[in-house]
């Protein structure tokens, strides 16, 4: 049977976890913020380097990207995952339904797979679903860190690339959706293939007056391919660390109502136990008091 002094501990315990998920809720809710303004502010952005991609290749006559050879080496041929993940727990199914996702799309793929997972508790699930995480990378812990993670992975890419035996880089992360709040989605980052060239077309030219490619035509192109390779990946990331933190910010949520639902309970236990504590004490003054009225009546 529960006693006031162990209730008292289990209050006071849950208290302390109450302070510990009210902080760990604001800073879910500050770090939103950012990584949302980060994700709205590339969109404009990205829209940008696409229509500049599309001016380009319409002022070349460029319609149709030829193939990339592929390595004549049998079992070399690789497909890379980048998979954003996180680092830290409390957000509910954030890193299991996206280990699920990567499983069934990678299965669908040809070749070896290697995954280049960002985040210590993705790589653990991708490490026992048998996936070979050959590269971990640490997930940034503000906006700024973002743009040296994108130059890791961009660095990784192009190495494994020039070794020629990497044929496809996808990128694999959770994004913000309304009314579930979040969903996987995936996208080839490399090669830029004619699948890639038939995508832009859903962009429509803003205006009657088409843009005119300024200067060498190389580097011109370059920079935009550079651009829109970099910009790919800082959108994925800054999406997956605004869906982390809003799966974070709704668990603790339900930990915020859980503690507050059990703290009710245990106080209206206490305060029960205490009047019941009291009430004892008071029968016994009683009774001890009527004794001796008898006793003395007595003599």
């Amino acid at each position: 049977m529960e006693t006031l002094e162990t209730l008292r501990k289990k209050i006071n315990g849950a208290t302390g976890i109450q302070s510990v998920v009210r902080t760990m809720k604001t800073m879910a809710a500050a770090n939103i913020g950012q990584y949302e303004t980060a994700v709205s502010s590339l969109q404009d952005y990205y829209r940008t380097i696409v229509l500049g991609l599309i001016a380009y290749f319409r002022e070349e006559k460029i319609y149709k990207i030829a193939e990339a050879k592929k390595s004549q080496k049998q079992g070399e041929e690789k497909v890379a995952a980048v998979v954003f993940g996180s680092d830290l727990g409390l957000v509910g199914q954030f890193n299991d339904s996206l280990t699920s996702f990567v499983t069934r799309v990678l299965n669908e793929l040809p070749g070896k797979k290697i995954v280049w997972p960002v985040g210590e508790r993705i790589k653990i699930l991708l490490s026992e679903a048998r996936f070979d995480c050959t590269d971990h990378f640490s997930v940034p812990n503000s906006v700024e860190a973002i743009s040296s993670l994108v130059g890791e992975i961009l660095i990784n890419s192009q190495q494994s690339f020039e070794n020629g035996s990497l044929q496809a880089v996808y990128i694999f992360h959770n994004k913000p959706a309304a009314p579930v709040g979040y969903e996987y989605t995936f996208q080839q980052l490399l090669p830029l293939d004619q699948n890639w060239r038939h995508g832009l077309d859903q962009y429509k030219w803003p205006g009657k007056n088409l843009a005119e490619v300024a200067g060498d035509r190389k580097p011109t192109l370059e920079a935009l391919i550079s651009e829109f390779l970099f910009v790919s990946l800082y959108k994925a990331c800054a999406e997956s660390l605004a869906t982390e933190n809003a799966s974070r910010l709704a668990a603790m949520e339900r930990a915020k109502k859980n503690i507050d639902n059990l703290l009710e309970d245990m106080n209206r236990t206490f305060h029960r136990l205490r009047q019941d504590t009291i009430d004892e004490e008071l029968f016994d003054v009683v009774a001890g008091f009527e004794a001796l009225k008898d006793r003395q009546e007595k003599i």
